[in-house]
């Protein structure tokens, strides 16, 4: 079955969920988080069942028949997502990848989607291999504020945005591009990966889809890897929940039960991660080793005003990126050089992690396209994790040191002893 996210070319306001009554911290705790009414535990049990009695044919004892259909961590996580993210729906997959392949697969063949050029690598994997298998075909572009209606066709059916971007930090005006995209009757999907519900609500700035990779911010922890969307749409909850019963990428208890785990403290540790961030850029922004560096929270970040507007406090998250000198040589040896920081994939963990993009996780992107967009071989991502700002910061300096201080500008290393 393959249903379409637009219906119609009308121009409509998206619905909204009710105005939260309480502070982000109290909901996170809280929201989708009931008592157990058998034994007052105030930890939700892990409900592994895979399936539930039913009294009758067709009668089940509760809301529950079947888990891959429904199951009870996932809900009171969808619940609890859905109030951070000011929304009246969200549904959970088995990763972000599969929220995105959902979100997508509910277009109908020939639909066309505008996204913004760069974009997680996954992503741009799906859209460039996968969606076009089954008819959707997407146009990428590096200013969607400033060419969205340049871009739009009269089967254009989504806008997908990240904002910000992966992983040259760029930000988009949410409230602009979903103006225009509604005048049109086609949808606003934003993924909110970067900065979490706490940093960022898309939906309050028109949004009509929020999607995250759980496995980063939300969960927190390293060790569930999960997906959610939310929006307020009943129709729009209808057709998604369709498509999450009957491909079944759903996750399982056990990894709901965590993720909801790592919600519970998801302020917290954002608000120390994007400290840490900033202390950081600014001591990367000061080294004579530092071609530029890609940071919300800073000044001189070409689009801060759209942060101050979109951002809780005009935070800059956990996340950044910069372009070492050297080369890609340069880059490699600043993240083999570091003592805190680890070399690997994936972000927003209470670990601070870097890699190099070119390399990585955009490596399937052709270097052309990567470097139009400011993903050039030198560029280093860094995700900030919870550590002290002071040990993080005297890690970057000491990696530069070893990396590019130690060379002669050029790439070549001289330290023959090391």
């Amino acid at each position: 079955m393959t249903v379409a996210i637009v219906s119609d070319r009308s121009i409509e306001t998206p619905p909204r969920a009710p105005s939260p009554t309480q502070g982000f911290g109290t909901l996170a705790v809280h929201a989708g988080a009931p008592h157990d009414p058998v034994t007052g535990a105030v930890i939700e049990p892990i409900s592994l069942s895979t399936t539930f009695e039913q009294t009758g044919a067709g009668r089940p004892i509760g809301a529950y028949e079947y888990s891959r259909s429904s199951n009870p961590n996932r809900e009171n996580f969808q619940a609890a997502v859905a109030a951070l993210e000011h929304a009246k729906h969200a549904l959970a997959f088995s990763s972000g990848s599969a929220a995105t392949a959902t979100i997508l697969q509910s277009l109908a063949p020939g639909s066309h989607v505008i996204s913004v050029s760069d974009v997680y690598g996954g992503t741009h994997r799906y859209f460039t291999q996968v969606a076009q298998a089954h008819g959707v075909r997407v146009t990428f572009t590096p200013q969607i504020e400033v060419d969205i209606t340049e871009h739009m066709r009269e089967d254009t059916r989504l806008i997908w945005i990240e904002s910000p971007s992966n992983p040259t930090l760029r930000l988009v005006d949410i409230r602009a591009v979903a103006t225009a995209a509604h005048a049109r009757g086609v949808k606003v999907v934003v993924d909110n990966t970067f900065l979490s519900p706490y940093i960022q609500n898309p939906l309050d700035h028109g949004a009509d889809v929020v999607v995250h990779s759980v496995t980063k911010y939300i969960n927190g922890h390293s060790d569930v890897v999960m997906g959610v969307a939310a929006f307020n749409s009943d129709e729009l909850h209808s057709r998604l929940s369709f498509l999450q019963n009957a491909c079944g990428a759903v996750p399982s208890a056990f990894d709901s039960w965590l993720a909801h785990r790592g919600v519970k403290t998801l302020h917290l540790r954002v608000r120390e991660s994007s400290r840490n961030a900033l202390a950081v850029a600014k001591a990367l922004e000061a080294s004579p080793h530092v071609i530029a560096v890609n940071y919300p929270g800073l000044d001189s970040h070409p689009h801060r005003k759209i942060a101050l507007k979109q951002h809780r406090d005009g935070m800059g998250g956990g996340m950044l990126s910069f372009r070492v000198k050297g080369g890609r040589a340069a880059a490699e040896r600043f993240c083999q050089s570091t003592k805190i920081y680890t070399l690997a994939e994936s972000l927003g963990g209470i670990e601070s992690l870097v890699e190099v993009p070119s390399a990585m996780t955009h490596a399937g992107i052709p270097r052309d396209q990567r470097e139009a967009v400011g993903v050039y071989d030198d560029l280093v991502r860094i995700s900030s994790g919870i550590e002290e700002a002071d040990d993080l910061v005297r890690d970057v300096q000491q990696a530069l040191e070893e990396a590019v201080g130690k060379s002669d500008g050029n790439g070549v290393n001289w330290n023959f002893t090391k």
